[in-house]
């Protein structure tokens, strides 16, 4: 052997030096790994939704009658005072009479005319026949006190003298009638659209019902509207409250008075509020990604000042984030630290410039950061992202 590497050198070099790089390549390499030490620090446990503002009270001012609305000269955001008139509705103008129309209510007027002749005519005779049963009656009466005529015959002559009387009244009622029912008539042909009248119009004013600032103007220009038809929304920002959808499975976790933060609405600090009602009817919502969620409506109200958030106005967005859970001093790791081993949790913690595996217990998480209640102090390194690589007793090292 000691000849053969005598006379072949170059081979036992060569020979020599793949042994040490065989035994290079195969010696376990020490595993670049990312450390993040265990530490104590405030953590909260929250669920984040999105959200919008709306005016507690809000009033739809609507048209009272039917008619004309007059041009509304408010616009968006002024201010109105509650007994204001904010627009005033005329009446709705006549027909315009086609020459059919026409011809059928000067009808109507020849008719009525003839028709008033006639209950003239009518009462004349009623009232004469009333003036003689009353004749009649009193000459029957000294000749029934003498006892001359009999009592039945008086008193026929009394029935007829009463009813008499009534037919003339009756008379002279379908009389006025009669002279309505004319001045009826007269008026389809009086108060066409077509015909100019300089009598004014009456008006019914439309007044606000609150204090507050005009919301939405439903009908801006001069126009008919039937009653009931939306004219105007008043309503007050400064009373504003936050309606948040939130996941029917989210909804059960949060209870009244639960304390609310709401962040990326403008300002440069988030504003704090309090939960009021959790509406216990449910809908169904798409979401982006196509999928049915049942959804639950969460109302609450701004505990902030209100010179904190007076810029917000009805129907603004904000990010709600419901406290569920917060701790001030929590012992904490990286939830990308922990993975399962066994019936639980471990982590791995570095040991000189060895992973060794711990057992831990978990408590609250909030999805970047888990609480530690037992297995780990605080201070000690935990492996970031542990890969496979990663065993108990690897040697390991920093990057």
């Amino acid at each position: 052997m000691l000849s053969l590497l005598r006379q072949h050198p170059a081979i036992a070099v060569t020979a020599a030096v793949i042994i040490a790089l065989l035994t290079w390549g195969f010696w376990p390499q020490a595993v670049l790994v990312e450390a993040v030490a265990a530490r104590l620090a405030p953590m909260t446990i929250t669920i984040e939704e999105e959200g919008r503002t709306r005016v507690i009270d809000r009033y739809v001012v609507s048209a009272p009658v039917d008619g004309v609305a007059c041009r509304v000269q408010l616009d968006v955001g002024d201010p109105v005072v509650k007994g204001h008139v904010l627009l005033n509705i005329t009446p709705l103008e006549s027909q315009v009479l086609d020459p059919r129309s026409r011809a059928q209510a000067e009808a109507r007027v020849a008719a009525a005319e003839s028709a008033l002749n006639a209950a003239r005519e009518q009462a004349q005779a009623a009232r004469s026949a009333m003036e003689f049963a009353a004749t009649e009656l009193e000459r029957l009466r000294p000749l029934a006190d003498k006892g001359l005529i009999s009592r039945e015959a008086f008193n026929k002559a009394k029935t007829e003298a009463d009813t008499s009387a009534a037919d003339r009244r009756s008379a002279d009622f379908n009389v006025e009638v009669a002279g309505y029912e004319l001045a009826a008539a007269k008026t389809t042909l009086q108060y066409s659209a077509a015909t100019a009248t300089d009598a004014p119009a009456e008006k019914v004013p439309v007044r606000a019902p609150v204090d507050g600032l005009i919301l939405k103007v439903h009908h801006e220009c001069e126009g008919p509207v039937r009653t009931g038809d939306p004219l105007l929304e008043v309503g007050d920002p400064a009373a504003l409250e936050v309606e948040v959808d939130v996941l029917s499975a989210d909804a059960v976790k949060i209870k009244p008075d639960m304390q609310v933060l709401f962040d990326r609405w403008g300002g440069d600090q988030p504003l704090h509020g309090r939960v009021r009602n959790i509406e216990p009817v449910g809908f169904t919502k798409i979401s982006a990604l196509g999928v049915e969620e049942q959804r639950v409506l969460v109302i609450s109200d701004f505990t902030s000042p209100y010179e904190q958030w007076q810029r917000l106005g009805d129907g603004y967005r904000v990010e709600a984030q419901f406290v569920l859970w917060q701790g001030a001093d929590v012992l904490q790791v990286p939830a990308s630290s922990l993975f399962r081993y066994e019936q639980g949790w471990g982590v791995f913690v570095i040991d000189g410039n060895r992973a060794v595996r711990r057992v831990i217990e978990v408590g609250q998480r909030n999805g970047l950061s888990a609480q530690v209640l037992s297995g780990i102090e605080a201070g000690e390194l935990v492996i970031n992202h542990p890969s496979d690589a990663v065993e108990d007793g690897r040697s390991v090292k920093l990057r």
